[in-house]
Order: C-alpha cells, then sequence, then structure tokens
C-alpha cells in the first residue's frame, strides 16, 4: 500500500509516518518547512518534498498510484494537496484512520491510554515498563520522549500503546482490546458544545473497548459499572518512587494495565526508573522546568508535584485558545496557591471563534485566591529577567502552557549555553 503524508513534518503526522513505514508501507510526503523531522525521514530513507502546492502528490501518483492521503484535522478543506487527492480520486483520511487500518492490518492488540489529563505520560510509562520487562511493543506517543522516537512499530510485537485523543472525537475511531481512563474533566469545547457530550463521548468510547482501567471518581462522571472493567477507589494507587500525586496515580493505571496483560513481577522496579516525557515537567535547565498544562486541573497537579521538588515556586502560565478561556475562566480559583508568584501571560491563540471576545488577564484572574501574587506578564526581556533571578535565589520557575511558551523559554535558555 502506497501512502502520502500531508504535513509529514509534524508532531502527529512524523512519527504515523515513521510507524507507517517500518510495517512495510510504502511512504513519501510533503511538508512546507523543512524541519529536523523531515531530515530525519529523509535520512531513513522516505522521500520528502518541501512545498504543498499538489504537484509532488501528482507525480508520485503518476508514478506508483497513491492508495491513502492522509493529513492532520488542521488541513483546510481548500488545502492545495487535498484538493488534488480528491481530484484524482485518492482516499483521503486522517492520521487516526490510517492508525487504526495498521493496527488491523498487523493483528495487533489495542491499548489506548486516553482522559483528559496524563495522556502522554501514561503511555509513555506503560510503553516504558513493557520494554524493561522485555516484551515487544508498537507505540505511538503524543509527544517526544527520552528514550526512543514518539511513533514505532516493532516486528514481532502483540501489543499497540496508543495516546488516544479525544479531540475532534478520534478516539471513537478505535476499538480497543483494553483502555486506560487517566482523568475526565470536560475539554474541548470546540469539539464537544456541552460537559454532557463530552461525557457521552467517554462512555461511548468505553462501550468500544473489550475492557477498561479507570478510576471510581471518573467512572461516576460516565456512570461507568464494575461490568465495564476496573474501576479503581482512590486507596489503590500503588506506591512507587514517581515524583507527583498524578504521575503516582498514572503509574499504577500503567502496572494495573501491565496485570492485566499478566504480568505480575517487577512492573514497579520497571515504572520507578520511568525517564520521562518532553514537555512534561521536563527540566531544562538548574531550577528551570517546562510543563505543557494548560487546564486548571492540570495546574494545580503539576504545582503539587513542583512543591515535591522544591519549596518555592515561580508559575509563569501562558493560557491556550481564547475559546477554551471561555469555557474554564470561572475555574481559575484556588490552584495557584502552591506558587509564591505567578506571572501571567497573553492567551495563546489557535482555532478560535472569531465572534469571541478575547479575553484578557483581568476576566480570566477574578476568581483567583491569591491575586496579590498574580502578575500580568509579556514574554519579553524583562519576564527572563525575572526568571532568571528567581533561579539564582535557588526558586523553582515552572513554564507552562500548550502554546508559543515552551520555544520561547528554551531560546533564552539556549542563549546561555
Amino acid at each position: 500500500m502506497n501512502i502520502y503524508f500531508s504535513g509529514i513534518g509534524g508532531v502527529g503526522i512524523g512519527p504515523l509516518a515513521e510507524i507507517a513505514f517500518d510495517a512495510g508501507y510504502a511512504v513519501v510526503g510533503s511538508d512546507l518547512d523543512e524541519s529536523l523531522t523531515t531530515q530525519e525521514l529523509q535520512a531513513r530513507g522516505i522521500e520528502v518534498t518541501i512545498g504543498q502546492d499538489g504537484s509532488f502528490l501528482k507525480a508520485c501518483h503518476a508514478a506508483n498510484a497513491i492508495d491513502w492521503f492522509v493529513h492532520t484535522a488542521a488541513l483546510p478543506d481548500n488545502h492545495p494537496e487535498l484538493v488534488t487527492a480528491k481530484q484524482l480520486g485518492i482516499k483521503t483520511a486522517k492520521r487516526d484512520e490510517l492508525l487504526a487500518h495498521i493496527i488491523a492490518d498487523k493483528n495487533l492488540q489495542l491499548i489506548a491510554v486516553a482522559g483528559t489529563h496524563g495522556k502522554t505520560t501514561t503511555t509513555g510509562m506503560l510503553v516504558w515498563t513493557l520494554q524493561q520487562l522485555g516484551i515487544p511493543v508498537s507505540y505511538s506517543i503524543g509527544s517526544q520522549v527520552n528514550f526512543g522516537p514518539s511513533g514505532k512499530f516493532t516486528p514481532g510485537s502483540n501489543y499497540f500503546v496508543y495516546e488516544c485523543d479525544e479531540f475532534d472525537r478520534n478516539f471513537l475511531h478505535f476499538n480497543p482490546a483494553l483502555s486506560l481512563i487517566t482523568s475526565i474533566d470536560y475539554d474541548h469545547p470546540d469539539t464537544y458544545p456541552t460537559e454532557p457530550d463530552y461525557m457521552t463521548a467517554f462512555n461511548q468510547f468505553i462501550n468500544q473497548s473489550d475492557s477498561a482501567i479507570m478510576w471510581r471518581h471518573d467512572g461516576d462522571k460516565i456512570n461507568a459499572t464494575q461490568a465495564d472493567g476496573w474501576i479503581l477507589s482512590d486507596n489503590e494507587v500503588i506506591a512507587t518512587t514517581i515524583p507527583g500525586d498524578h504521575n503516582r496515580r498514572n503509574a499504577t493505571l500503567a502496572i494495573k494495565a501491565v496485570e492485566k496483560l499478566g504480568i505480575t513481577e517487577n512492573a514497579v522496579a520497571a515504572i520507578n526508573s520511568f525517564p520521562g516525557t518532553i514537555r512534561r515537567f521536563e527540566k531544562l535547565g538548574d531550577n528551570l522546568y517546562s510543563d505543557y498544562g494548560h487546564h486548571p486541573v492540570e495546574i494545580a497537579a503539576t504545582l503539587q508535584m513542583a512543591r515535591e521538588v522544591a519549596d518555592q515556586v515561580v508559575l509563569i502560565y501562558q493560557p491556550h485558545q481564547n475559546v477554551r478561556q471561555h469555557e474554564i475562566r470561572d475555574q481559575y480559583t484556588d490552584q495557584f496557591t502552591a506558587a509564591e508568584q505567578v506571572y501571567w501571560l497573553p492567551t495563546y491563540l489557535s482555532r478560535e471563534d472569531p465572534g469571541l471576545a478575547i479575553l484578557g488577564f483581568g476576566d480570566l484572574t477574578t476568581h483567583i485566591t491569591n491575586l496579590q501574587d498574580v502578575h500580568a506578564a509579556e514574554m519579553n526581556e524583562s519576564l527572563w529577567e525575572i526568571i532568571q533571578t528567581a533561579r539564582s535565589q535557588g526558586k523553582l520557575v515552572l513554564c507552562m502552557g500548550a502554546g508559543s511558551i515552551d520555544t520561547w523559554v528554551r531560546q533564552q535558555n539556549n542563549q546561555l549555553v
């Protein structure tokens, strides 16, 4: 089968292209810009072109008919390559549809990790643990990891571990043998207009799974019963050396999943050596950390973990998506009390509703308990000086958000190297 990946340098499409390539499919692709990912794919023998006017797709199809044109949900309907693919009669699909096909084609058992928070870390923990126990595993993780590529097809594996995202209802394309539900809190209002819509989707996902493991309070939100799988009470958290209450809960889910597969020895020791994932409380330098969190529940959990590491924490927070802020603005309350100071950046805008007013600092911080410690800020030299001063005083600085904050702080920090 010949597959064309549009946006092959992207964080979702790139790993999928590697999975397809390793699984024996013919792979080509394109992107608007050259990147480290496109260079790595080319080094592996995958033909990649820079530019997306449709001419490369036509040439590839003429030389060796393309069976699938795979793209992200963000690709607009008038994109030149998508238009060309439809004109040529090529099957078009989002990445999850192709991944479901590969899993079925290779007769793999799907272990899906879903939930509002903690998906990436839990997926990474499960993959790491299986590898340490000598069990071949194929996988796809929604972020870079420290122990290998973020997507991999392993010949001889029976399991495919997948970070199964609810955005755009992606997770409903799958029928897992086992699902892990990390947490359920209303999110993605651009996909689910109401909270009941969100809960119904998770309920449907559980019903599409042969078995599931989740926490009791999450199961109650979607009316799950014990018949749906293993429902864990809060006192069933397994003792590990993983930092952070939420990560110890994530580790428990991964260990329970390994037990579900019939493996009962050495799982705790394996998970205790987990090296972490990129952008999840990732240490960038002395007293400097980056985290992807952008939801009030994630903020509270990550600050709790930071306080296990340091007595004084300074938070740099960048809200994500204006449409999301309209939904969660009243949920910003006591999550920030673990931080000595909070520097609040303008919201990172992405996939926005042009009809919604842009919410600013004053709109979003009204209900915050320790508002006297919260300050409006911009990503500029003054903020970097604040960060550097805090670090020099031995305070842990946590830069949090799913937008541009991570790139900015890495660039600033690299100037010191």
